[in-house]
């Protein structure tokens, strides 16, 4: 038998991901557009709901604050994802709450002068005023890495083979708010996820006037199946005697969202009050801000690739991540309780509507700002139950890390070092904050407990993130093992070109400002 050829077993390296309809500079028509920016603006209400689900009854609030934080969390939200596509990487990605900042928020909830405050209501608004002050003060890490363009020059040292553990975990790192999820309602989440991934991959061909609906809408149209199957089990008692956790997970009249919801509200700066300042808050809130720039780096990453663009040049990914710390400026000022980051589930659906518009996301801005004001509408969206969100992390998640492994396509990896590299970046990226996890679990704080309360917050976040590991161990390795005689099998050659501006024609396709700014703001 002939032996194979070469390009019958292996793939050329390609800098652009193949097989999207519409690139990132490319638009559907208006009536799509609407219909997948609205899909993103479902997705988005999964974060948006949780953290001040989980957040607002620990610090004292009432439902009718839970509401609050939530239409100013959309509200900041659509703000900064309108931000970010128009001055920042300007690629399509939606802006939204972060889980990284859980450790110093906890902190501040348990801190000692808050819970002494015996009033709910007025222990709920000093404790948002803290958080809000420690927002604030730790905005100015992104601000000045970002327009200082340091993390440019620190993103220098970046190779192919250090970004692909870093990009695959910040979706393999958000594993416990998949199928952990799912399983708190298997008759809800497991059918969510049988049937987006049959409209998505099976039946991606059906066509209605050339538009593959199905692909294309799979979210949209399997959200309303299931929501509407759950609908009937709350009306039909299906829960009536089960455990409140259940009941939480499955119901869809739990969430109490609509009831409390103002017909019209608009959030405003300082609707809280006038926040406090303590340097251990800051400190503290300082890490969650670090870990929010790295987990956003590698979904930039991502995001170039799922839009069909050049990876971001390095003075791009700094102007975003600068106007990424306007937008925690922002969340402090409004007080949406938790800072923003880059939305992976979001990065996702580009991949599996196979959509890169910048468009689409800039409507779907549109929509959260929308809705964040027009409150009973906006509630109506926000009582899906987690575990359908959950279901469809499963898949996109997934999908965003799977474009991080992608990478490997640029490096040797039958070379010994590489494979070194990328093996113990993904091990420890995965089992150092696991390691953290369980010990927080069961000592109820984190393994860093000392008594500089600061000092526990900035170790436990940093350590609790697995693409901020991979990323301190990866870049380590990859630049201090043998560096010099291994660009080629780190991918530099390919990475080189596109690490300045005016180093790819295409960057000023992809990247330029709008409004002809770049006359003010020249690339460099």
């Amino acid at each position: 038998m002939e032996a194979p050829k070469v390009e019958e077993i292996s793939h050329p390296p390609m800098d652009q991901l193949q097989g999207l309809e519409y690139c990132i500079d490319s638009n559907p028509s208006w009536g799509e557009a609407i219909a997948l920016g609205f899909q993103h603006y479902i997705l988005a209400l999964g974060t948006a709901v949780m953290i001040p689900t989980f957040l607002v009854p620990l610090m004292g609030g009432s439902d009718n604050d839970k509401v609050r934080v939530i239409q100013t969390l959309l509200f900041v939200g659509g703000i900064n994802t309108l931000i970010q596509t128009l001055f920042g990487t300007r690629l399509p990605t939606v802006i939204g709450g972060s889980w990284a900042y859980m450790v110093p928020i906890m902190s501040i909830i348990h801190d000692r002068s808050l819970t002494a405050i015996l009033d709910p209501h007025v222990r709920f608004l000093s404790t948002m005023r803290a958080i809000q002050g420690a927002l604030i003060v730790g905005s100015s890490v992104q601000i000045i890495l970002g327009y200082s363009q340091l993390w440019a020059i620190f993103s220098r040292f970046f190779s192919p083979l250090n970004m692909v553990p870093v990009v695959a975990l910040v979706g393999f790192g958000l594993f416990d708010r998949g199928f952990p999820v799912v399983g708190q309602c298997v008759e809800i989440g497991v059918p969510m996820l049988i049937l987006f991934v049959a409209f998505s991959q099976y039946l991606k061909h059906l066509q209605t006037k050339q538009v593959p609906i199905l692909e294309r809408f799979a979210l949209l149209i399997s959200v309303a199946v299931i929501w509407a199957y759950a609908h009937l089990l709350t009306a039909s008692g299906a829960y009536k005697h089960h455990p409140e956790e259940t009941q939480m997970h499955c119901r869809t009249d739990k969430a109490n969202l609509i009831d409390s919801a103002p017909w019209i509200k608009i959030p405003y700066p300082l609707q809280w009050g006038a926040p406090t300042f303590d340097a251990g808050h800051a400190f503290g809130m300082m890490a969650a801000v670090i870990v929010s720039l790295i987990e956003s780096t590698g979904a930039y990453k991502a995001a170039s690739r799922l839009a069909s663009a050049t990876p971001p040049p390095a003075h791009v990914l700094s102007r975003g991540i600068g106007w990424q710390g306007i937008g925690i400026l922002l969340d402090g000022l409004f007080g949406t309780l938790t800072g923003s980051t880059v939305s992976v589930e979001n990065v996702g659906l580009l991949g599996s509507t196979r959509v890169g518009s910048r468009r689409v996301v800039q409507i779907s801005a549109g929509f959260m700002i929308f809705f964040a004001i027009l409150g009973k509408f906006g509630a109506l969206f926000a009582s899906i139950p987690f575990t359908i969100f959950a279901a469809i992390y499963c898949v996109l998640f997934g999908l965003v890390a799977s474009v991080g492994l992608s990478f490997l396509q640029f490096t040797n990896m039958n070379s010994m070092r590489s494979l070194f590299i990328v093996g113990v970046s993904f091990y420890l990226g995965l089992s150092i904050p696991e390691y953290f996890r369980q010990y927080t679990a069961g000592a109820l704080h984190g393994p860093s407990h000392t008594n500089a309360g600061w000092f526990n917050d900035f170790l436990n976040t940093i350590f609790g993130s697995s693409p901020t590991v991979a990323l301190i161990v990866s870049v380590f390795l990859d630049n201090t093992l043998e560096f010099k005689e291994s660009a080629k099998d780190r991918g530099m050659s390919w990475w080189a070109k596109f690490r300045s501006f005016k180093g790819d024609s295409r960057n000023e396709e992809f990247y330029t400002l709008p409004f002809n700014l770049n006359r003010f703001f020249p690339p460099s």
